[in-house]
């Protein structure tokens, strides 16, 4: 077992079927950081691709149709569930996706570009991962990926999180460097990270934007205190009236930023990142 176990078990286990079940639901949310990356990627056609972190593939899928036929995606994560779910959803012989840690993986040194939306911040020892990814690149390749800055800068973290505090457990207090969502908050910290592992000419750049959480309360409520963020996590080891009382809290703190039948939205903050191998 690698040292990035607890996160391997993490994805493998109900956070990752519950993901793979909602999984429509966490992309329309993380669409607009999507297509940013996305576009400061720029992949073309007959490029090398490497999506770490690949989930259900919908970035890898999307990076196939950019690259086309000449080209070639390779989505790489740890969570079998999203996997099993990203296969199921190939149409063309382009792109595969690969169970594996991609700190210890030994990949081939053939890609032209190497992405993540969101899945680069749950390594153990992140100098050593970024170091066994650069091996990945091909001559001159690049690497571009976004992480999330810090939990009070996010809206659709600190919000449900203040909502649903009166039910919560106690929390022990976690490292900010702890491997998870917010591990890459501090932008100094991260381009120390990517210079130790080899990367140059390092690009950070704040990119806000809105996170769409879907027309109704309760759905919007589901996805903060089931799928993602710190109230999910602070949420996961307790007991069902603990969890349905915090769903009724952040519901009613997410009401107001209803209109009408527009969708609610609540802020995101995150860097985007670039870098050359």
């Amino acid at each position: 077992m690698t040292a990035n176990k607890a996160q391997i078990e993490y994805w493998n286990g109900p956070t990752g079927e519950e993901w793979a079940k909602h999984n429509g639901q966490t992309d329309h949310s993380l669409r607009e950081a999507a297509d940013a990356a996305l576009m400061l990627a720029a992949a073309r056609p007959g490029e090398r691709v490497l999506d770490i972190g690949c989930g259900a593939g919908v970035t890898s899928l999307s990076l196939a149709e950019r690259v086309g036929p000449g080209g070639r995606v390779t989505g790489v994560d740890v969570s079998r569930p999203l996997l099993a779910l990203a296969r199921s959803r190939i149409r063309t012989g382009n792109i595969e996706f690969i169970e594996a840690d991609a700190a210890l993986h030994a990949f081939l040194a053939e890609h032209d570009l190497i992405f993540s939306l969101f899945g680069a911040m749950f390594f153990v020892d992140p100098v050593a991962a970024f170091t066994n990814i650069r091996k990945a690149a091909a001559r001159d390749g690049r690497l571009v990926f976004v992480c999330w800055r810090a939990v009070d800068e996010n809206e659709w973290a600190l919000l449900p999180y203040a909502a649903a505090k009166p039910v919560l457990p106690a929390q022990k207090p976690v490292h900010p460097h702890a491997p998870g969502p917010f591990a890459f908050a501090d932008a100094d910290r991260l381009r120390d990270i990517l210079s130790a592992a080899g990367f140059s000419e390092i690009g950070i750049e704040k990119f806000d934007g809105m996170m769409d959480l879907g027309n109704a309360p309760q759905q919007a409520s589901f996805q903060v205190t089931q799928l993602m963020g710190p109230t999910s996590r602070a949420l996961r080891n307790t007991d069902d009236a603990t969890r349905a009382k915090a769903r009724d809290l952040v519901t009613e703190a997410l009401t107001k930023f209803q209109t009408g039948t527009e969708a609610i939205r609540l802020g995101m903050a995150c860097w985007l990142v670039r870098a050359k191998a």
